[in-house]
C-alpha cells in the first residue's frame, strides 16, 4: 500500500465542499489499507508534504489553487505524484474563457458567448458595447465569473435593467467575466474515469433536476433533497450517444487525465446539446456527481478511489 496526502481544504470558496471531498477520500482510502495523511492546504504545505513524504497526493481541492493548476504545478516542484489532471490542462479547464474558446476553435458546440476583464469596462468603455451583446445574446443572459466552480457568482440578466448588477455581482468573483447565451433544456453531466489501460471511458450520464430553483446553483449541489437526479439520465440512445462523444472530446482537447466532470446543456427546443464547462476536480461528497455515475456503472466509492490514485501512480 501507498502512503498518501489528501490534499482539501485551501482558501477558495469551494473551501467546505473540499473538506468534505477530502474527508470522505481519506476514509475510503483507509479503508483500502494507504497510510494517510490528510492535510488542511494553507501556507505550511510544503512543511507538512516534506514531514509526510506521501508517495502520492490525492487532490481533493475545488476552485482557486487548487483546481486551477497551482497546487500541481508545486506537487511537480516537489516530484510528489498527484491525482488527476496536469498543469496545463487544469489551467484551461479552470478558466471557463480559455476553455471556450478552446472548444469553439475545434467545433465543438458551445453557447455563444462573449468576455471581458475588468480593464475592458474601466478603461476601455466596453459598456458602451453592452447593447451589441445584448442583441447577439438576446435574454436572459448567463453571467458568470471566469474562474470560479460549484455555480458560484452565476446571475441571470432578464433584461436590461439588470445587466449592470449582473456583472458587478460577478466582478465581486474574479477579474474576468464571461456573458453567455442561455439554454433552458436539461442539465446533464458526463463523468470521465481512465481504464486501466489508460483509455478515458465515459461513466453514465447524470440528469440534475433541481426542485427549488431556476438552475443547478451552489445550494441545489450541496444540500441533500434540493434536487432530484436520474442516473443514468432518460435520454434517446442518439442523444446519450452524442453527450458522450462531445464530452470526451472536450476532455481531450483541454488534455484531461485520470478524471473530470464535464457539464452540459439539451436545449429543449432543438435537442442540440452544448458543453457548457469541464470540471478537472469534480466533488467527491454525496450529493456529488461522479460518484452518483460510478456507483451507476457498478464501481463502488472505494474502486473509484483506487482507480484514480491507480492512474496518477502509472
Amino acid at each position: 500500500m501507498s502512503r498518501i496526502a489528501v490534499l482539501s481544504g485551501g482558501h477558495s470558496l469551494e473551501r467546505q465542499v473540499s473538506l468534505k471531498s477530502g474527508a470522505r477520500v481519506a476514509d475510503s482510502l483507509r479503508a483500502l489499507g494507504h497510510e494517510v495523511t490528510a492535510i488542511d492546504v494553507g501556507a505550511d504545505l510544503v512543511t507538512r508534504l516534506q514531514e509526510a513524504k506521501p508517495e502520492v497526493a490525492f487532490v481533493a481541492l475545488h476552485g482557486r489553487d487548487g483546481e486551477d493548476g497551482t497546487v500541481q504545478e508545486l506537487l511537480e516542484v516537489m516530484g510528489i505524484a498527484y491525482t488527476g489532471s496536469r498543469v496545463s490542462a487544469c489551467i484551461r479547464a479552470a478558466d471557463k474563457v480559455l476553455a471556450k474558446h478552446a472548444f469553439r476553435d475545434v467545433g465543438i458546440p458551445t453557447p455563444e458567448f462573449f468576455a471581458f476583464n475588468e480593464t475592458a469596462f474601466k478603461v476601455l468603455g466596453a459598456g458602451q458595447a453592452l447593447p451589441e451583446v445584448e442583441q447577439t445574446l438576446g435574454f436572459p443572459i448567463v453571467v458568470k465569473p471566469a474562474s470560479q466552480g460549484s455555480a458560484l457568482g452565476i446571475k441571470f440578466a432578464r433584461s436590461t435593467s439588470e445587466l449592470p448588477a449582473a456583472l458587478v455581482a460577478a466582478f465581486s468573483y474574479d477579474r474576468k467575466v464571461l456573458l453567455e447565451r442561455h439554454i433552458a433544456g436539461r442539465d446533464l453531466a458526463v463523468s470521465i474515469l481512465d481504464g486501466p489501460d489508460g483509455q478515458a471511458q465515459t461513466l453514465p450520464i447524470v440528469e440534475a433536476m433541481p426542485e427549488q430553483e431556476d438552475f443547478y446553483d451552489f445550494e441545489s449541489r450541496y444540500e441533500i433533497g434540493r434536487t432530484r437526479f436520474a442516473c443514468p439520465a432518460e435520454l434517446p440512445a442518439a442523444v446519450a450517444a452524442k453527450a458522450n462523444e462531445l464530452a470526451l472530446a472536450a476532455y481531450n482537447v483541454l488534455g484531461c487525465g485520470g478524471f473530470a466532470r464535464v457539464d452540459l446543456m439539451l436545449d429543449a427546443q432543438s435537442s442540440e446539446l452544448f458543453v457548457l464547462e469541464v470540471n478537472p476536480i469534480p466533488g467527491l461528497t454525496e450529493t456529488s456527481l461522479l460518484p452518483q455515475a460510478s456507483d451507476a456503472a457498478g464501481i463502488d466509492f472505494d474502486q473509484l478511489i483506487a482507480r484514480i490514485v491507480a492512474a496518477a501512480i502509472s
